[in-house]
């Protein structure tokens, strides 16, 4: 059966645009969405209802915010897990990952309900499986698969029994049993979706129905997977080099999406003028809240 596709409705958000946005995440409490420039070294922080923002720079590149209560957040950078003071912007160092190696930063990841993080790392230039994916609990570092390019779309089901991840550069959406308790594996991951065609598996978000929404970085578009591992919808979006979605409202039921404008050439950009800005679909989803990470 051939995937739905839908043209792009919704809404460029006016942000200045971003070399490697990503990251993407929404704090219900205050309504804001964060997000990142990896490569500008900047952290986005947008209020949804009152269409207003602010960039926070950066010392190094960062790429995953998670919130840990009212006044504090969890950043992923280049050297590992930072706590962030909201109301200062303060970094302080508290759980390193990778701190010692110059060529590597992180990448994509995402907190678990129980408030273990998944984080990957990759190379700054994308070298070959120098990277690797991470569980981190409580400041507890463990690696869990190494060998990754670039780590990508990792999500967890409704109910915290399964995680999903890829490494963009293997072309294959993989799908692993664990813990809902810890969110450790307690099986051998398996292909859940062998990507062929235009473009490559960037970041996912797994809805409420257990839905997989990826970004899929090349082709300009949001896809949906079923549970089953079926491709069921794509959601055009205006710029090529999608990067990651994330659920955003108050009830969760619309999708924010960065992009990039890496690599992309002055005559490229010229054909694809939207590249690195971030988009509100008007296609209607059934999300989920992020939970906080759990220091």
């Amino acid at each position: 059966m051939t995937a739905q596709h839908e043209v792009f409705s919704g809404s460029t958000l006016k942000t200045p645009v971003s070399m490697l946005g990503e990251g993407p995440t929404y704090d219900p409490q205050t309504e804001t969405a964060w997000w990142f420039d990896i490569v500008g070294r900047k952290l986005f922080e947008y209020a949804l209802e009152a269409e207003t923002f602010k960039i926070h720079d950066l010392p190094e590149m960062g790429s995953v915010l998670a919130r840990i209560d009212d006044e504090r957040q969890i950043v992923a950078t280049e050297t590992g897990l930072h706590l962030r003071q909201r109301a200062s912007g303060k970094l302080d160092l508290i759980t390193p990952i990778e701190a010692d190696n110059p060529l590597t930063r992180s990448n994509d990841g995402r907190v678990h309900p129980c408030g273990a993080l998944w984080i990957g790392t990759m190379g700054k230039n994308a070298e070959a499986k120098a990277g690797a994916i991470y569980h981190v609990a409580r400041g507890v570092v463990s690696r869990l698969y190494p060998d990754i390019t670039i780590p990508n779309s990792i999500c967890f089901s409704p109910d915290g029994t399964v995680a999903y991840f890829a490494d963009t550069d293997a072309a294959q959406l993989m799908r692993v049993e664990i813990d809902p308790a810890t969110a450790l594996p307690v099986g051998e991951p398996a292909v859940f979706y062998e990507h062929r065609g235009k473009g490559g598996l960037d970041g996912s978000i797994c809805d409420a129905e257990g839905t997989i929404w990826n970004a899929r970085w090349g082709a300009g578009c949001i896809d949906a997977y079923s549970p089953e591992g079926k491709r069921i919808i794509s959601l055009e979006v205006p710029a090529s080099q999608t990067t990651c979605p994330a659920f955003v409202g108050e009830t969760a039921n619309r999708l924010l999406v960065t992009s990039a404008r890496e690599n992309l050439s002055a005559e490229q950009l010229d054909q694809d003028p939207n590249a690195g800005s971030t988009f509100l679909l008007g296609h209607p989803v059934k999300g989920r809240f992020e939970p906080d990470y759990s220091l």
